[in-house]
């Protein structure tokens, strides 16, 4: 951890010392590409329950998805990357906002109340430059109009407010009262029939015509693979033969990807791909709900889905594209995470940073070079009781949930130490036999605690 720390602090005095600070000399950062000076296009493609491993890119064998692969092709795939929790909203909240969820006070997942109104987000700082915003797909941050995309910097918004939706008649899926849930705006939509993917589709089609001429932001939450598993009948038939619950799971990830295909080939057909940054992640690991019938998400040999702090939870697929900026057909593999996309959008975007606090990086210096440092020495996460934190190669999980064990883990593995690099299946708790990592990480964890609800 030392020689890492060392390692860290010398790349930041090099690239200081040649005017590189990454977070303030974000043009020199990225260099002159001899564009006419208009700022990049971005397109934040968020998708919802997808596995680990859940592409072909990343090692599933059994999937069809050509669509993400040949986007994973044309840039940049992180192998270690993470998001800041592993339910919905604090998610989304920390995805937006570059700010660990608690900080960005969301820790939970929204009801009718939500993320905070006075949290500043990646789209109101892009607005405040110049660039039109929008949001297509699953919101989740809120259902109240102060709590509303409308009122967090996007100026359209078309899709669900609340965790999901029927795909098809777009009434919520989880329980009555019956509850129509799709916007315009404010003002609430019928479609009946209208299959859901396919109008987000419709919808940055539409955006994207109407701003081709000026920097966007367009932000895309897919509600897929979310369950219902109500994918196309042309990919159920593909995986007839897959055993159960992954042929439906499976379908539904295809469906996803011919749906980004179809966004990112219009992208294409404007002529835009070349000055359009792309980042493509899911918000946590797949779930092992009832409603999803017990699994069908790939974690590979990482343990823990949805819900759970341990990998299969917290690490999830992440692809970066921008044709000349961000090398192609590579694969990174530091620790990276979902709340370092807001100030690297800023980097990218030649954008200043806002003075309150942010807990993200910008992943400039990795995007450029595979041998740069991780992007966080320390990284925390909590949801209720069960809390995780990650310093280099160890990592502490606390009151643990494994999807695999009936509720949580017991006795001794309810503080269950992994060493990342020797086991990063964290199937071997190390915790007796390294009492004096258990106590620093914890100590780590309880100042992280008390420091996070300052703004």
């Amino acid at each position: 951890m030392r020689n890492r720390r060392f390692r860290r602090r010398e790349f930041l005095r090099a690239t200081a010392a040649a005017g590189l600070a990454p977070l303030l000399a974000s043009q020199r950062l990225w260099g002159d590409d001899g564009r006419d000076g208009r700022r990049p296009n971005v397109i934040v493609i968020f998708t919802d329950d997808q596995g680990t491993l859940d592409l072909n890119c990343y090692g599933s064998k059994d999937l069809h998805t050509p669509n993400l692969d040949a986007l994973a092709a044309r840039g940049t795939r992180f192998s270690q990357f993470y998001v800041a929790a592993p339910v919905c909203s604090p998610s989304r909240a920390a995805l937006l906002t570059g700010r660990y969820p608690q900080r960005a006070g969301l820790a939970h997942n929204a009801g009718k109340k939500g993320m905070p109104p006075d949290q500043l987000t990646i789209a109101e700082l892009l607005r405040g430059a110049g660039y039109r915003t929008a949001i297509f797909g699953k919101w989740h941050l809120g259902e109240e109009p102060e709590f509303s995309p409308l009122a967090q910097g996007f100026d359209e918004f078309f899709g669900h407010k609340v965790g999901c939706i029927d795909n098809y008649s777009h009434f919520f899926y989880w329980h009555g009262p019956n509850r129509h849930d799709l916007w315009r705006n404010d003002e609430e939509r019928w479609e009946d029939g209208s299959y859901f993917p396919d109008l987000i589709v419709r919808e940055a089609v539409r955006f994207m015509e109407a701003n081709r001429d000026r920097p966007f932001f367009l932000y895309l939450p897919f509600n897929v693979p979310h369950y219902p598993l109500q994918a196309q009948e042309k990919f159920r038939r593909l995986y007839k033969d897959a055993p159960e619950p992954r042929r439906m799971y499976a379908a539904f990830v295809s469906t996803l990807d011919e749906k980004v295909g179809q966004v990112l080939a219009h992208v294409d057909r404007l002529g835009l791909r070349s000055n359009t940054l792309i980042v493509f992640l899911s918000d946590h690991g797949h779930s092992t709900e009832v409603r999803t019938f017990g699994g069908g998400g790939n974690a590979g040999p990482y343990r823990g889905a949805k819900f759970s702090l341990f990998e299969g939870g917290v690490r999830v697929p992440c692809i970066a594209s921008l044709p000349g900026r961000i090398p192609e057909g590579a694969v990174r593999d530091q620790l990276a995470t979902s709340v370092d996309w807001f100030p690297t959008i800023a980097d990218l975007c030649r954008v200043d940073l806002p003075t309150r606090r942010l807990d993200g990086v910008s992943l400039a210096p990795i995007l450029r070079s595979g041998t740069a440092p991780d992007a966080h020495e320390t990284f925390h996460w909590q949801l209720r009781d069960q809390w995780a934190v990650r310093e280099g190669d160890w990592k502490l999980v606390a009151n643990g949930r494994d999807p695999a064990v009936k509720g949580k883990l017991k006795g001794a593995d309810r503080l269950f130490l992994s060493n990342m690099r020797a086991d990063p299946t964290e199937r071997t708790n190390l915790a007796a036999k390294y009492p004096d990592v258990v106590a620093r990480l914890k100590g780590l964890h309880e100042a992280w605690v008390s420091e996070v609800q300052q703004q």
